[in-house]
């Protein structure tokens, strides 16, 4: 009743999960990830231990496929279970009890692409993992992983997705200190819990994500002077930032605006001038 794609970026640098299902939350079971050991997810009849325990053998250093052998090898429910996984080093498993309702199977693979296991039950056929897997290998491997693994459940949902329908979807990424002020290993950490189109709201969150979080290259970043400087006081004088000290007034309404991951003491994001401008 579930489709996921676990995947490691190119570079390496980030882990993470997208999962989609016709199950009412399915985010707040199925995902886990730690950017010092892998990332994993858990379906069918899941075994929710699999996310503590497996994440802390990945931890401890132990391979995908060692994780996923160990961990099912002592549960007498493995039959009824599902689970993909990749560690920090690149490998990737995944595995599928033969008691799972079908269509249920998946793929893991390793490569410049980045390492991935895509799988499901209760799909449509095998093509929704293959093309899970084409979108994966296919795709920009430059991207962000959040795209590149939301891009991936596009794919398996075109292809036929659950037969059942649509009703969730999540998306998990970490990366060591990529995450909020630098204080988390938490990227992106998005659910659409019960949703028409719960893939297509990921999307739309993800692009509000990338909105408030993303971060403009140095290069382009605008110079807070002259011209601009004058506009950019008179904007926030109209929205009630009007102290004779313009940086402490930017800093403030961005604050308030949500935009202060896209903070510079001496320049402005041109992201953040858009919505000064639209705003004000």
């Amino acid at each position: 009743m579930t489709f996921s794609i676990v995947g490691r970026s190119a570079d390496g640098s980030a882990l993470g999960v997208a999962v989609a299902s016709k199950f009412l939350a399915a985010g707040a079971y199925v995902p886990a990830a730690a950017a010092d050991g892998g990332a994993l997810a858990t379906q069918a009849y899941a075994n929710l231990a699999l996310r503590t325990e497996g994440l802390a053998l990945l931890r401890a250093g132990r391979s995908a496929a060692d994780v996923l052998a160990a961990f099912f090898a002592g549960d007498p429910q493995a039959a009824e279970r599902q689970a993909g996984a990749v560690d920090a080093r690149g490998g990737a498993a995944t595995f599928t009890g033969d008691r799972c309702q079908p269509w249920a199977g998946g793929r893991a693979a390793e490569g410049p692409a980045g390492s991935f296991a895509a799988q499901g039950n209760l799909l449509a056929g095998p093509e929704v993992v293959d093309a899970m897997v084409t979108a994966w290998t296919a795709g920009d491997a430059a991207a962000p992983l959040a795209r590149r693994l939301v891009s991936a459940l596009r794919a398996g949902q075109d292809a036929g997705g659950d037969p059942r329908g649509k009703q969730a979807g999540a998306v998990l990424v970490v990366a060591a200190g990529a995450g909020y002020g630098g204080l988390s290993d938490v990227v992106v950490d998005l659910r659409s819990d019960d949703h028409p189109e719960p893939i297509g709201e990921l999307a739309r969150m993800l692009d509000l994500h990338e909105l408030y979080f993303g971060r403009t290259p140095d290069e382009d970043l605008l110079p807070l002077d002259g011209d601009l400087a004058s506009e950019v006081r008179a904007r926030l004088a109209t929205a009630g930032y009007a102290s004779r000290d313009l940086t402490r007034d930017l800093y403030d309404w961005m604050g308030r605006e949500n935009f202060e991951a896209r903070w510079h003491p001496a320049a402005l994001d041109p992201v953040v001038l858009t919505h000064l401008r639209a705003t004000t």
